[in-house]
Protein backbone atom coordinates (compact mmCIF):
# COMPACT_ATOMS: atom_id res chain seq x y z
CA UNK A 1 0.00 0.00 0.00
CA UNK A 2 1.24 3.95 -0.19
CA UNK A 3 0.37 6.54 0.75
CA UNK A 4 -0.95 9.13 -2.29
CA UNK A 5 -1.78 12.42 -2.34
CA UNK A 6 -3.64 13.77 -5.33
CA UNK A 7 -3.64 17.95 -6.66
CA UNK A 8 -6.61 18.65 -8.28
CA UNK A 9 -10.23 17.59 -8.35
CA UNK A 10 -10.87 17.47 -12.19
CA UNK A 11 -12.03 14.61 -13.72
CA UNK A 12 -8.82 12.39 -13.63
CA UNK A 13 -7.60 13.54 -10.63
CA UNK A 14 -10.62 11.92 -8.99
CA UNK A 15 -10.53 9.16 -11.60
CA UNK A 16 -7.19 8.29 -10.13
CA UNK A 17 -8.51 8.51 -6.30
CA UNK A 18 -11.03 6.07 -7.27
CA UNK A 19 -8.97 3.67 -8.81
CA UNK A 20 -5.84 3.86 -5.96
CA UNK A 21 -8.83 3.91 -3.38
CA UNK A 22 -10.48 0.44 -4.68
CA UNK A 23 -6.58 -1.09 -4.82
CA UNK A 24 -6.05 -0.35 -1.04
CA UNK A 25 -4.10 2.63 -1.41
CA UNK A 26 -4.17 5.56 1.45
CA UNK A 27 -5.53 8.67 -0.39
CA UNK A 28 -5.99 12.16 -0.25
CA UNK A 29 -7.50 14.66 -3.10
CA UNK A 30 -6.39 18.55 -2.58
CA UNK A 31 -8.35 21.04 -3.79
CA UNK A 32 -8.38 24.66 -3.57
CA UNK A 33 -11.87 25.16 -3.48
CA UNK A 34 -13.78 24.50 -0.26
CA UNK A 35 -16.81 24.14 -2.06
CA UNK A 36 -15.76 21.85 -4.12
CA UNK A 37 -14.89 19.44 -1.30
CA UNK A 38 -18.11 19.97 0.60
CA UNK A 39 -20.25 19.26 -2.73
CA UNK A 40 -18.32 16.26 -2.67
CA UNK A 41 -18.54 15.89 0.87
CA UNK A 42 -22.69 16.13 0.65
CA UNK A 43 -23.36 14.27 -2.35
CA UNK A 44 -20.78 11.42 -2.38
CA UNK A 45 -19.39 12.10 -6.07
CA UNK A 46 -18.32 15.14 -7.79
CA UNK A 47 -21.77 15.59 -10.22
CA UNK A 48 -19.90 17.89 -12.96
CA UNK A 49 -16.68 16.12 -13.71
CA UNK A 50 -17.82 11.93 -12.72
CA UNK A 51 -21.59 12.03 -12.39
CA UNK A 52 -22.50 8.51 -10.98
CA UNK A 53 -18.70 7.81 -9.87
CA UNK A 54 -19.07 7.14 -5.96
CA UNK A 55 -16.04 9.30 -4.10
CA UNK A 56 -15.47 6.70 -1.02
CA UNK A 57 -15.37 8.61 2.41
CA UNK A 58 -11.91 6.35 2.93
CA UNK A 59 -10.91 9.11 0.71
CA UNK A 60 -9.62 11.98 2.82
CA UNK A 61 -10.47 15.61 0.79
CA UNK A 62 -8.98 18.56 1.94
CA UNK A 63 -7.87 22.24 0.76
CA UNK A 64 -4.52 21.93 2.94
CA UNK A 65 -1.17 21.69 0.87
CA UNK A 66 0.58 20.77 3.75
CA UNK A 67 -1.00 17.07 2.62
CA UNK A 68 1.45 16.08 0.94
CA UNK A 69 4.10 16.21 3.48
CA UNK A 70 5.41 12.39 3.92
CA UNK A 71 3.63 11.24 1.09
CA UNK A 72 5.35 8.11 -0.91
CA UNK A 73 3.60 9.61 -4.45
CA UNK A 74 2.01 12.80 -5.15
CA UNK A 75 0.12 13.29 -8.29
CA UNK A 76 -0.49 16.44 -10.19
CA UNK A 77 -4.05 16.64 -12.20
CA UNK A 78 -4.59 20.50 -12.12
CA UNK A 79 -4.76 22.31 -15.20
CA UNK A 80 -1.59 23.10 -16.95
CA UNK A 81 -1.61 26.85 -16.33
CA UNK A 82 -1.70 26.07 -12.34
CA UNK A 83 0.65 23.72 -12.46
CA UNK A 84 3.64 26.42 -11.85
CA UNK A 85 2.19 28.05 -8.65
CA UNK A 86 0.71 24.73 -7.20
CA UNK A 87 4.39 23.00 -7.43
CA UNK A 88 5.78 26.51 -5.59
CA UNK A 89 2.52 25.99 -3.10
CA UNK A 90 3.48 22.84 -1.91
CA UNK A 91 7.32 22.97 -1.88
CA UNK A 92 7.73 23.44 1.79
CA UNK A 93 5.90 20.42 2.51
CA UNK A 94 7.72 17.78 -0.26
CA UNK A 95 10.17 15.71 1.15
CA UNK A 96 12.88 14.88 -1.12
CA UNK A 97 11.67 10.66 -1.10
CA UNK A 98 8.49 12.00 -2.54
CA UNK A 99 7.92 10.84 -6.24
CA UNK A 100 5.59 13.37 -8.59
CA UNK A 101 3.78 12.45 -11.06
CA UNK A 102 2.29 14.37 -13.36
CA UNK A 103 -0.88 13.66 -15.71
CA UNK A 104 -1.32 17.55 -17.15
CA UNK A 105 -0.64 17.62 -20.46
CA UNK A 106 0.38 20.76 -22.01
CA UNK A 107 3.04 23.36 -22.19
CA UNK A 108 3.75 26.10 -20.32
CA UNK A 109 2.47 29.42 -22.23
CA UNK A 110 5.63 31.98 -23.06
CA UNK A 111 8.46 29.28 -21.88
CA UNK A 112 6.96 26.79 -23.60
CA UNK A 113 8.41 24.07 -21.19
CA UNK A 114 6.70 20.70 -20.39
CA UNK A 115 5.02 20.36 -17.53
CA UNK A 116 8.12 18.01 -16.20
CA UNK A 117 10.26 20.89 -16.47
CA UNK A 118 8.37 23.14 -14.56
CA UNK A 119 7.48 21.29 -11.70
CA UNK A 120 11.29 20.37 -11.49
CA UNK A 121 11.96 23.96 -11.62
CA UNK A 122 10.05 24.64 -8.56
CA UNK A 123 11.17 20.91 -6.88
CA UNK A 124 14.35 20.73 -7.91
CA UNK A 125 15.13 18.00 -5.75
CA UNK A 126 12.08 15.48 -6.37
CA UNK A 127 11.95 13.14 -8.84
CA UNK A 128 10.00 13.72 -11.70
CA UNK A 129 7.21 10.67 -13.42
CA UNK A 130 5.22 11.61 -16.50
CA UNK A 131 1.70 9.37 -16.39
CA UNK A 132 0.63 9.81 -19.80
CA UNK A 133 -1.70 7.69 -22.37
CA UNK A 134 -5.19 6.94 -23.66
CA UNK A 135 -7.34 7.02 -20.33
CA UNK A 136 -10.33 9.20 -20.24
CA UNK A 137 -11.09 9.44 -16.66
CA UNK A 138 -14.75 8.31 -16.99
CA UNK A 139 -13.79 4.85 -17.90
CA UNK A 140 -10.79 4.80 -15.77
CA UNK A 141 -13.14 5.49 -12.68
CA UNK A 142 -15.28 2.74 -13.34
CA UNK A 143 -12.68 -0.01 -13.76
CA UNK A 144 -12.84 0.04 -17.24
CA UNK A 145 -9.12 -1.74 -18.80
CA UNK A 146 -6.36 1.37 -19.41
CA UNK A 147 -3.11 0.90 -20.42
CA UNK A 148 -0.97 3.93 -20.25
CA UNK A 149 3.14 4.86 -20.14
CA UNK A 150 5.39 5.85 -16.75
CA UNK A 151 8.26 7.82 -18.27
CA UNK A 152 11.05 9.45 -16.09
CA UNK A 153 14.60 10.41 -16.63
CA UNK A 154 15.98 7.54 -13.93
CA UNK A 155 13.87 4.00 -14.78
CA UNK A 156 13.79 3.49 -11.28
CA UNK A 157 11.24 6.16 -10.44
CA UNK A 158 8.77 4.91 -13.51
CA UNK A 159 9.42 1.28 -12.31
CA UNK A 160 8.32 2.45 -9.05
CA UNK A 161 5.31 3.72 -10.02
CA UNK A 162 4.69 0.56 -12.72
CA UNK A 163 5.06 -2.00 -9.95
CA UNK A 164 2.78 0.38 -7.58
CA UNK A 165 -0.11 1.20 -9.48
CA UNK A 166 -0.60 -1.14 -11.88
CA UNK A 167 -3.49 -3.47 -11.47
CA UNK A 168 -5.95 -5.40 -13.11
CA UNK A 169 -7.48 -3.08 -14.70
CA UNK A 170 -4.86 -0.11 -15.32
CA UNK A 171 -1.92 -1.63 -16.90
CA UNK A 172 1.42 1.07 -16.70
CA UNK A 173 4.23 0.36 -19.51
CA UNK A 174 7.61 2.14 -18.96
CA UNK A 175 9.45 4.17 -21.00
CA UNK A 176 12.56 6.64 -20.64
CA UNK A 177 11.93 9.06 -23.37
CA UNK A 178 9.92 11.70 -21.48
CA UNK A 179 9.97 14.26 -23.61
CA UNK A 180 8.55 12.33 -26.55
CA UNK A 181 5.83 11.29 -24.17
CA UNK A 182 5.48 14.28 -23.05
CA UNK A 183 4.74 15.97 -26.42
CA UNK A 184 2.59 13.30 -27.85
CA UNK A 185 0.46 13.70 -24.68
CA UNK A 186 0.04 17.54 -25.30
CA UNK A 187 -0.07 17.57 -28.89
CA UNK A 188 -2.58 15.51 -29.70
CA UNK A 189 -5.00 17.99 -27.63
CA UNK A 190 -4.70 20.27 -30.91
CA UNK A 191 -5.08 17.68 -33.70
CA UNK A 192 -8.36 16.32 -31.94
CA UNK A 193 -9.94 19.66 -31.12
CA UNK A 194 -9.02 19.53 -35.46
CA UNK A 195 -10.94 16.59 -35.33
CA UNK A 196 -13.65 17.87 -33.36
CA UNK A 197 -14.16 21.10 -36.10
CA UNK A 198 -14.29 18.24 -38.60
CA UNK A 199 -16.96 16.76 -37.43
CA UNK A 200 -18.93 20.00 -36.72
CA UNK A 201 -18.00 21.19 -40.07
CA UNK A 202 -19.99 17.61 -41.49
CA UNK A 203 -17.00 16.10 -43.10
CA UNK A 204 -16.69 12.21 -43.25
CA UNK A 205 -14.24 9.66 -42.20
CA UNK A 206 -11.69 10.29 -44.96
CA UNK A 207 -10.63 13.74 -43.43
CA UNK A 208 -10.57 12.64 -39.94
CA UNK A 209 -8.51 9.62 -40.74
CA UNK A 210 -5.91 12.19 -43.04
CA UNK A 211 -5.81 14.88 -40.26
CA UNK A 212 -4.90 12.23 -37.39
CA UNK A 213 -2.37 10.73 -40.16
CA UNK A 214 -0.74 14.26 -40.46
CA UNK A 215 -1.10 15.72 -37.16
CA UNK A 216 0.73 12.79 -35.83
CA UNK A 217 3.61 13.08 -38.60
CA UNK A 218 3.79 16.82 -37.31
CA UNK A 219 3.59 16.24 -33.42
CA UNK A 220 6.26 13.54 -34.32
CA UNK A 221 8.30 16.09 -36.26
CA UNK A 222 8.59 18.91 -33.52
CA UNK A 223 9.48 16.07 -30.82
CA UNK A 224 12.39 14.97 -32.43
CA UNK A 225 13.41 18.12 -32.99
CA UNK A 226 13.50 18.37 -29.16
CA UNK A 227 15.43 15.19 -28.53
CA UNK A 228 12.78 12.84 -28.81
CA UNK A 229 12.53 9.01 -30.47
CA UNK A 230 10.58 8.36 -33.36
CA UNK A 231 8.74 5.36 -31.66
CA UNK A 232 7.57 6.98 -28.85
CA UNK A 233 4.48 8.46 -31.33
CA UNK A 234 3.89 5.21 -32.40
CA UNK A 235 3.15 3.79 -28.75
CA UNK A 236 0.48 4.52 -26.19
CA UNK A 237 0.98 8.32 -25.79
CA UNK A 238 1.08 9.16 -29.16
CA UNK A 239 -0.89 6.97 -31.57
CA UNK A 240 -2.98 5.51 -28.72
CA UNK A 241 -3.80 9.04 -27.48
CA UNK A 242 -4.28 10.59 -30.20
CA UNK A 243 -6.97 7.87 -31.26
CA UNK A 244 -9.00 8.48 -28.34
CA UNK A 245 -8.67 11.87 -27.58
CA UNK A 246 -9.99 12.39 -31.56
CA UNK A 247 -12.57 9.91 -31.47
CA UNK A 248 -14.74 9.95 -28.10
CA UNK A 249 -17.13 12.29 -26.88
CA UNK A 250 -15.11 12.05 -23.45
CA UNK A 251 -13.05 14.11 -24.82
CA UNK A 252 -13.33 18.12 -24.41
CA UNK A 253 -11.24 19.04 -27.07
CA UNK A 254 -13.11 17.11 -29.40
CA UNK A 255 -16.46 18.44 -27.96
CA UNK A 256 -14.87 22.18 -28.26
CA UNK A 257 -13.86 21.77 -31.63
CA UNK A 258 -17.60 20.37 -32.85
CA UNK A 259 -19.20 23.65 -31.69
CA UNK A 260 -16.30 25.52 -33.58
CA UNK A 261 -16.85 23.61 -36.52
CA UNK A 262 -20.61 24.48 -36.15
CA UNK A 263 -19.61 28.17 -36.10
CA UNK A 264 -19.39 28.91 -32.23
CA UNK A 265 -16.44 31.56 -31.60
CA UNK A 266 -13.13 29.78 -30.03
CA UNK A 267 -14.18 31.59 -26.93
CA UNK A 268 -17.86 30.62 -26.44
CA UNK A 269 -16.73 27.11 -27.19
CA UNK A 270 -14.66 26.67 -24.38
CA UNK A 271 -16.69 28.74 -22.25
CA UNK A 272 -19.40 26.29 -22.63
CA UNK A 273 -17.18 22.85 -22.55
CA UNK A 274 -14.78 23.96 -19.57
CA UNK A 275 -11.13 23.12 -19.78
CA UNK A 276 -9.87 22.78 -23.10
CA UNK A 277 -6.08 22.09 -22.99
CA UNK A 278 -6.18 21.77 -26.68
CA UNK A 279 -7.17 25.60 -27.06
CA UNK A 280 -4.37 27.15 -24.69
CA UNK A 281 -1.74 24.21 -26.51
CA UNK A 282 -2.14 25.46 -29.44
CA UNK A 283 -0.78 28.88 -29.13
CA UNK A 284 2.31 27.69 -27.14
CA UNK A 285 2.86 24.98 -29.70
CA UNK A 286 2.27 27.05 -32.10
CA UNK A 287 5.46 29.79 -30.44
CA UNK A 288 7.64 27.26 -30.20
CA UNK A 289 7.50 25.69 -33.71
CA UNK A 290 8.16 29.07 -34.69
CA UNK A 291 11.15 29.31 -32.35
CA UNK A 292 12.89 26.34 -33.56
CA UNK A 293 11.62 26.51 -37.26
CA UNK A 294 9.65 23.43 -37.41
CA UNK A 295 7.24 23.19 -39.77
CA UNK A 296 3.71 22.13 -38.17
CA UNK A 297 0.96 23.01 -40.93
CA UNK A 298 -2.25 21.74 -39.12
CA UNK A 299 -1.12 23.30 -35.51
CA UNK A 300 -0.37 26.92 -37.94
CA UNK A 301 -4.03 26.77 -39.09
CA UNK A 302 -5.58 26.09 -35.76
CA UNK A 303 -3.84 28.72 -34.42
CA UNK A 304 -5.37 30.98 -36.92
CA UNK A 305 -8.83 29.53 -35.96
CA UNK A 306 -8.38 29.88 -32.05
CA UNK A 307 -7.27 33.42 -32.36
CA UNK A 308 -6.81 34.78 -35.82
CA UNK A 309 -10.81 34.66 -36.80
CA UNK A 310 -9.94 32.51 -39.45
CA UNK A 311 -12.62 30.54 -40.71
CA UNK A 312 -12.48 26.65 -40.13
CA UNK A 313 -13.36 26.07 -44.22
CA UNK A 314 -10.39 28.95 -45.13
CA UNK A 315 -8.28 26.64 -43.10
CA UNK A 316 -9.04 22.95 -44.36
CA UNK A 317 -8.93 25.11 -48.16
CA UNK A 318 -5.52 26.24 -46.74
CA UNK A 319 -3.93 22.81 -45.58
CA UNK A 320 -5.73 21.01 -48.99
CA UNK A 321 -3.88 23.78 -51.18
CA UNK A 322 -0.05 23.19 -49.77
CA UNK A 323 2.52 22.54 -52.49
CA UNK A 324 2.85 18.80 -53.04
CA UNK A 325 4.92 16.21 -51.09
CA UNK A 326 6.74 13.11 -51.17
CA UNK A 327 4.70 11.12 -47.82
CA UNK A 328 8.22 10.71 -46.07
CA UNK A 329 8.57 14.51 -46.76
CA UNK A 330 11.99 14.05 -48.34
CA UNK A 331 10.99 14.79 -51.78
CA UNK A 332 9.45 17.66 -53.41
CA UNK A 333 6.67 16.87 -56.20
CA UNK A 334 7.32 18.82 -59.05
CA UNK A 335 3.56 20.12 -60.64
Amino acid sequence: MATVAILGMGGFGLALAVMLNNFNHDVTVWSKFESELNDIRRDGENKQKLPGVKISSDIILTNDTSCVKDKDIVIFGVPTSKVRSVAREIAPYISDKTIIVNTSKGLEDITYKRMSEVISEELPNSPVVVLTGPSHAEEVAIGVPTTITAASIEPKYSDYIQSVMSNNVFRIYINEDVVGCELGGSLKNIIALCAGVCDGMGLGDNTKAALMTRGLTEIARLGIAMGAKSETFAGLSGIGDLIVTCTSMHSRNRRAGILIGKGVSPEDAVKQVGTVEGYFCTKAAYGLAQKINVDMPITEQCYNVLYNGLSPKTGLSNLMGRPKRHETETVWVEK
